[in-house]
C-alpha cells in the first residue's frame, strides 16, 4: 500500500473551530502535537504489551507499574487530541495515521526479559520527553500557551515515569 499523506490542517469547513491564532500558528502546533499523540498510543501499546507478557521475580511490582504507566499515557491522548481540535486542527484518524506519525519503534519480540523491558521503556520515555520539550518550544513560538502548559504537565508525568524506570534500571544494573 502506498504511503498516504494525512492532512491535519486546515480542518475541513465542518470541523474548522474558530481561533484567534493565525493559520500558520495552528498548523505549526498541530504538526508538533500530532506525532506526540501517535507516540503516546505506540508507547501505551508497548507498555501494555510488557504488562501482559511479564514474567519473573518482580512480576507483581512491574505488572502494577506498567499498568499504572500505561493508563497515564493513554489519558494524555484525549487531552492532546481535544486541544488540537480546540485550536482548529484535526488529529489522528486511524492505525495507519498513527503509524505514519509515530517515531517510537514498535516492539514485536516474542520474549523480552524484564530488565530489557525497563531499558526499552526508559529509552522511549526519554525520547518522549525530548519531543515534548520541542513541542513546548513550538507552542511558545506560535502564541499557544494553553497547549504549551498542557505539554508541560504531561512532561512532568513523563519525567516521573523516567524516574521510576531509571531507579529500577539502576537496581538491575541497566541504567542509561
Amino acid at each position: 500500500m502506498p504511503a498516504r499523506k494525512f492532512k491535519s490542517y486546515p480542518a475541513p469547513e465542518a470541523l474548522s473551530t474558530p481561533t484567534d491564532l493565525k493559520p500558520e500558528e495552528v498548523q505549526a502546533v498541530t504538526e508538533a502535537v500530532n506525532p506526540l499523540i501517535a507516540d503516546a498510543l505506540a508507547l501505551y501499546i508497548k507498555t501494555k504489551n510488557f504488562h501482559w507478557h511479564l514474567s519473573g521475580s518482580h512480576f507483581r511490582d512491574y505488572h502494577l507499574l506498567f499498568d499504572e504507566q500505561a493508563e497515564q499515557i493513554l489519558d494524555s491522548v484525549d487531552i492532546l487530541a481535544e486541544r488540537i481540535r480546540k485550536i482548529g486542527g484535526t488529529t489522528l484518524r486511524s492505525i495507519s495515521h498513527i503509524a505514519a506519525l509515530q517515531t517510537l519503534e514498535d516492539d514485536n519480540d516474542d520474549f523480552v526479559s524484564p530488565p530489557e523491558m525497563i531499558r526499552r521503556l526508559l529509552a522511549d520515555n526519554q525520547q518522549m520527553a525530548r519531543a515534548k520539550r520541542k513541542a513546548i518550544d513550538v507552542c511558545d513560538e506560535n502564541r499557544d500557551s494553553p497547549t504549551g502548559n498542557i505539554l508541560q504537565e504531561l512532561l512532568d508525568l513523563t519525567e516521573r515515569r523516567i524516574w521510576f524506570l531509571f531507579e529500577i534500571a539502576q537496581g538491575e544494573g541497566n541504567a542509561r
